[in-house]
């Protein structure tokens, strides 16, 4: 397991797109639904490193994208309109079709969770279908598609050691998941993570050059690591036995990143994890404050579900290089910090002065945030549109070519601009 863990860790220090690892925590929360391909490709068109994600299992054994177990109560809505009541059905005991019957588009009003995330826009219109759960082949799917040659998955496996009945046991899950990727030839793309290191072992056993992480949380109430003893998640490792320290414990599992909580980690303990060959990349940081307070301290990547601020922020440190990908984009931030970001689409020239005049000569009042406002141009078979991304629209693959020659052209605009 060390031999593993230091060749992996080797391979992804030494690798340019992992110089700093910007990644957007379901797909960046703070701007758009959580986990659906509409925030993946929004963060996408941002430029990020990685899109984090969680996956679970339907009945029918197909992965689905969702951080809970069960249908959020807070965010999954029936044909009605009504969301589902506490504390939701589980996944595993709803066939696939019924999962992706509700709408994920618009968190529950005067939620905990909407108080969180104010600054979300909501992807919800009479004129446009709903966002779904996506599966993760659709992600891959809507990754391959975007031309991006570079991003990568960092894939969180929801299991509760304490509440097995809940998902598929760990062999099972893992299985369904190494097939897909196997399937998808996606493997040397991903990262797969997770609090239950059960899963972690058995991804290092089949797929050795598959990176894990090693999620750990140290405080609060449901704390999932303890520095003098195992716990039900910690698949029988015992920190004490490795000197109460978390990295080396990590590095004798075989991990090749340490996921912490970011108020859990220390100067002392990255140069502990840096001396042991692991990478560090905490989550999940909200605050400039802390992003750029975590990047002094030597993190190698952040979890964030603002993805436009961090960038804007590692740009501002001056460690960032320009995201390398066939599909290139541009992000911009705008005057109230949201994350402004625009795709250069080779079919037609992006100009926000034409996206504004198409709005103001509308026969209908502006749709507010989050409605699907903005201009559709088409010449052939592409198209491209301006603002909040159209749920039926996703990223077009384009000649890096022709990116290239329309980059600087492009405007910044309130959302990405996703063309098909």
């Amino acid at each position: 397991m060390w031999c593993r863990s230091l060749a992996l860790s080797f391979f992804l220090l030494a690798s340019p797109a992992m110089a700093f690892d910007i990644e957007a925590h379901r797909g960046g929360r703070g701007l758009f639904p959580e986990n659906t391909l509409q925030a993946f490709a929004a963060a996408l068109a941002m430029g990020v490193d990685t899109l984090e994600l969680d996956v679970g299992v339907t009945r029918d054994g197909v992965l689905v994208v969702s951080h809970e177990r069960r249908l959020n109560p807070d965010l999954a809505r029936d044909a009605s309109g009504n969301y589902v009541a506490p504390p939701g059905p589980l996944l595993i005991e709803l066939p696939l079709a019924e999962v992706q019957s509700y709408d994920i588009g618009q968190i529950r009003p005067g939620s905990a969770y909407a108080k969180q995330f104010p600054e979300q826009h909501a992807l919800a219109a009479p004129a446009v279908p709903p966002p779904r759960i996506p599966t993760l082949k659709e992600v891959i799917d809507l990754v391959r598609s975007s031309g991006n040659t570079t991003v990568r998955l960092n894939i969180e496996t929801k299991l509760d050691p304490d509440h097995p009945t809940e998902a598929p046991e760990p062999e099972r899950f893992v299985t369904l998941l190494l097939e897909l990727l196997k399937a998808e030839n996606f493997t040397d793309r991903v990262m797969i993570q997770s609090f239950d290191w059960r899963t972690l072992l058995l991804v290092q056993a089949r797929a050795p050059d598959i990176p894990t992480v090693y999620l750990t949380l140290q405080r609060g109430k449901a704390p999932t690591v303890s520095l003098d003893a195992a716990t039900s998640w910690t698949a029988g490792f015992n920190p004490a036995d490795h000197g109460g320290s978390l990295p080396r414990t990590i590095a004798v599992a075989g991990g090749a990143v340490w996921s912490p909580y970011f108020q859990d980690v220390t100067p002392a303990l990255v140069a502990e994890a840096h001396d042991l060959k692991l990478r560090v990349v905490v989550w999940t940081v909200n605050k400039p404050e802390d992003m750029a307070r975590l990047m002094d301290m030597g993190v190698d990547g952040i979890i964030s579900d603002r993805p436009d601020l961090l960038r804007k922020v590692a740009v501002d440190k001056g460690g960032r290089r320009a995201a390398g990908s066939t599909a290139r984009t541009t992000a911009r931030a705008g005057p109230s910090g949201e994350g402004l970001a625009a795709v250069a689409c080779p079919a037609i020239r992006l100009r926000q002065k034409r996206a504004v005049a198409h709005r103001r000569s509308a026969p209908s009042p502006r749709p507010s945030r989050g409605e699907g406002w903005g201009e559709r141009q088409t010449r052939g078979d592409s198209c491209c549109w301006i603002g909040p991304a159209h749920p039926d629209r996703i990223f077009r693959r384009h000649p890096a070519s022709a990116l290239r020659k329309l980059r600087s052209r492009a405007a910044p605009v309130k959302a990405p601009i996703v063309c098909s």
